[in-house]
């Protein structure tokens, strides 16, 4: 695996190939999570919007791998807060860090970052473009619970037109047989330019805008929170905001391996009554962060 050096900004920069080599590395860690590799190498996390489990499942990756990690949580402390550029910012932290982990709210800024910056650059979310390492371990979750990743019916729900998990999902799995099916109220439907890469693999993809309608056709579910920091009007966000609540009931007639992923923070969009069903799968999505980006880091650093 030569992935040396290599700044992780869109799912697009990995290969299907190297996509399978980052997953089977998971898979060694998820057995083997705690080793020294890391030892003397020092990560920043560079948060300028909130998180929970994509800096914290970072930091654990890194933990557990006995490196240590820099970085702020909120950019208000930092001193972007004072003016300070976001060129000047990476330069600035390139010389304190062997990776940088950045999330930030503008579409675009982890390319720019990696151009400015003299060591790699994990992109954690640019605003409602890309989330790479979401996308991985997403990857990683719908191979462990159903064998494969080839000839899978999958549903995407809810925000479709800003979640970035979702555009990212859609590109990496066109490399797969995916049959896709976007339930989405009409002002939040996929946007063309990542249908195009479904359409350019001649697969098939079905619009809804119903739920019940996909739940027996579909091995997984991919839930999603509409999100009301990507929405400019405040109106639009009030009119889409309670589209999709998925219930146990709902669930009766489904497949018997379907399996409910969801990239969290979840509001109503998933009831707690499905939380103890077998085929809610969200939490232990979650764990495999740590696994997939402790494999992602350890390609990146050439130590693996």
């Amino acid at each position: 695996m030569n992935m040396k050096n290599k700044s992780l900004i869109s799912i697009n920069d990995f290969n299907k190939e190297e996509l399978l080599q980052i997953l089977d590395l998971a898979t060694y860690f998820e057995q083997n999570p705690h080793q020294k590799i890391l030892e003397g190498y020092v990560v920043a996390t560079l948060f300028f919007e909130p998180s929970t489990r994509t800096r914290l499942s970072f930091e654990s990756a890194v933990n557990r791998l006995g490196g240590r990690v820099i970085g702020f949580t909120d950019a208000a402390v930092s001193s972007t807060s004072k003016g300070e550029s976001l060129a000047d910012t990476i330069r600035t932290v390139s010389n304190y860090a062997d990776l940088i982990v950045m999330r930030h709210p503008i579409e675009g800024s982890a390319r720019w970052a990696s151009e400015v910056a003299s060591v790699p650059i994990i992109n954690a979310g640019d605003g409602s473009n890309q989330h790479p390492t979401q996308c991985l371990l997403d990857l990683f979750t719908i191979r462990q619970t159903q064998g494969t990743l080839d000839h899978l019916d999958i549903a995407f729900v809810g925000d479709l037109k800003y979640g970035r998990t979702v555009h990212s999902n859609v590109i990496a799995l066109s490399n797969f047989q995916t049959t896709f099916h976007l339930v989405s109220p009409e002002e939040l439907k996929l946007p063309s330019a990542v249908k195009m890469h479904i359409k350019s693999n001649n697969l098939k993809y079905y619009q809804y805008t119903q739920l019940e309608e996909v739940i027996p056709k579909v091995d997984i579910i991919y839930m999603t929170r509409i999100q009301r920091e990507r929405f400019a009007d405040p109106i639009e966000y009030e009119r889409v905001k309670n589209s999709y609540t998925l219930t146990k009931k709902m669930l009766e007639g489904s497949k018997e391996n379907l399996k409910i992923l969801h990239p969290l923070p979840r509001v109503n969009e998933i009831s707690i009554d499905v939380d103890a069903d077998p085929r809610a799968y969200y939490f232990k999505q979650a764990l495999n962060g740590v696994y997939v980006r402790q494999a992602l880091i350890a390609s990146i650093l050439g130590l693996a």
